[in-house]
């Protein structure tokens, strides 16, 4: 099946996703979260077995589409609620996914793109990858993710990246625990393959039956986290900060930050 945003494709095992914006960087917009939402349900429901998730071109995905960021200033806190918790359930869906979810990451994997890649059950990636949550940057704040990323990585590296908001290289990624493993562009897909395989060869009643029991075991913390995650996440859109954030990003220009 081809979506407008990305891809779908397989040969009745693995099920691969590539979001196929490359213009774009394959940036996330509000269509593109409905056709991955959209895919991952059809794919749940398949006979595939495990789900390779990649982009096309030379980056994973860059974060929010500048169109859809421009939008964020003018919305009303029922919108911003809205859109918070439909963010919240993309990644929830991709993180609680029944089968088993491997990121390929040919490129550069920012802001909302990170999340996509690290909340896979494996991340692999490219030498050059480049992974980043620069929220701060523009006065936003990186909440739905911190609350998955406190998990992954532990509260020291997690301070470090979502206040800094600074890119780290593929080895560094590697090292705090985002990244599973760098491997050669000619074999990130191959590897990926590789990796599906050997899921593959195992119970498929029992993958599921691990991936349940490991969504349960921070189920309820993780529901309470993720409701805080999406209140704070609209709260920052209605901030002086955030707007004069988003104005000097697309303006190309040093923020003028007033701390309101």
């Amino acid at each position: 099946m081809t979506k407008k945003t990305l891809q779908v494709s397989g040969d009745g095992r693995v099920a691969t996703i590539t979001l196929n914006r490359p213009e774009k960087r394959n940036a996330i917009s509000y269509e593109l979260i409905d056709e991955l939402l959209a895919a991952l349900d059809e794919i749940k429901r398949s006979s595939a077995l495990v789900v390779v998730l990649t982009g096309s071109g030379k980056a994973f995905c860059s974060g929010m589409d500048l169109d859809d960021l421009k939008q964020l200033v003018g919305r009303t806190k029922e919108q911003n609620v809205k859109d918070s918790e439909t963010m919240a359930r993309l990644f929830r869906s991709l993180y609680d996914f029944p089968k088993p979810t491997i990121a390929a990451v040919n490129g550069a994997a920012v802001a909302g793109g990170c999340g996509l890649a690290t909340l896979c059950d494996f991340t692999l990636a490219v030498p050059d990858a480049k992974f980043g949550y620069t929220e701060v940057r523009i006065g936003f704040i990186p909440a739905i993710v911190s609350t998955f990323l406190l998990r992954q990585i532990g509260e020291k590296h997690a301070r470090d990246l979502l206040l800094t908001g600074r890119i780290v290289a593929a080895e560094e990624a590697h090292r705090l625990g985002m990244v599973n493993e760098v491997v050669s562009p000619e074999r990130l897909l191959p590897r990926a393959q590789e990796i599906a395989e050997q899921l593959i060869e195992n119970s498929p009643a029992s993958l599921t039956s691990t991936k349940r029991l490991l969504s349960d075991l921070r189920g309820h913390d993780l529901d309470s986290q993720l409701q805080l995650a999406v209140k704070e996440n609209a709260a920052i859109r209605s901030t002086d900060d955030f707007r004069e954030g988003i104005s000097s990003f697309l303006e190309k220009r040093k923020p003028q930050w007033s701390g309101k």
